[in-house]
């Protein structure tokens, strides 16, 4: 399993993603599922994937074969972000064609979701969540981040905290915080994680962490927000039916 977040700002992008994709208690496995496709000066383009490994790695060659071939649709010439979540999509349809029935008669499921996110110059930053399908949808001011993967521990804080004009920094602290609440409560998630922030119109990536268990500013979060929470919970008043009716 894995869990990804990543978040449309007015002032750019937040990207986090886990690196676990099998849990067991003799078999973790970790592979990087956050990829970044960058043109200096022109584009920033940043893809998370989740659900059958095989299925995303080859989504991701198909994308990279692609570019170096340096002719025809790729990252590098589509004109913006929602030809780039196209492009994508039908990556991911050329690997269902290839391998959707041998994966079917083994019993496997064509199992994928991905999220793109990025700025191409001449428009805003823009996310997009990319299903198995090839079909896609926008994040918008309402819904400003998507999910994938294992997505229901880390979701109420960031429901609670994040808004389009949330600034970077802290949108990267609740990200942070998100994850350490799915690490906590599933042992399919869990480090390094990839963290990533794109400011708008940078187009170059300047943060990106690889986040291991020796981080100590996550650690510190980690401590710190574990402390919190027992604190506020102990500030609230125990139950008094008669007081409340």
């Amino acid at each position: 399993m894995t869990y990804c977040v990543a978040m449309c700002l007015d002032a750019g992008l937040v990207f986090l993603s886990d690196s676990r994709t099998n849990a067991g208690v003799d078999h973790i496995n970790s592979f990087r599922k956050l990829h970044a496709f960058e043109r200096q000066g022109e584009r920033v383009m940043v893809l998370m994937t989740a659900g059958n490994l095989s299925i995303s790695q080859s989504v991701v060659n198909l994308l990279r074969e692609k570019l170096a071939a340096k002719k025809g649709v790729n990252l590098d010439r589509v004109k913006n972000m929602f030809e780039a979540a196209r492009h994508v999509g039908d990556c991911l349809r050329e690997i269902y064609a290839r391998d959707a029935a041998a994966l079917k008669a083994f019993g496997i499921d064509f199992n994928a979701s991905l999220i793109l996110g990025g700025q191409i110059k001449g428009e805003p930053p823009r996310v997009f969540m990319i299903y198995a399908a090839g079909n896609f949808i926008e994040a918008t001011p309402e819904t400003p981040y998507f999910q994938i993967g294992e997505s229901k521990y880390g979701k109420p804080i960031i429901d609670r905290v994040v808004t389009r004009s949330t600034g970077l920094d802290e949108a990267a602290k609740c990200a942070l915080i998100s994850m350490d609440s799915t690490i906590r409560s599933n042992l399919s998630v869990g480090l390094p994680l990839d963290l990533l922030i794109y400011a708008r119109d940078a187009f170059r990536i300047a943060e990106h962490h690889v986040i291991d268990h020796d981080n100590a500013y996550f650690k510190h979060l980690h401590a710190q927000w574990g402390q919190s929470l027992r604190q506020a919970f102990a500030a609230l008043p125990d139950p008094d039916w008669r007081h409340f009716q």
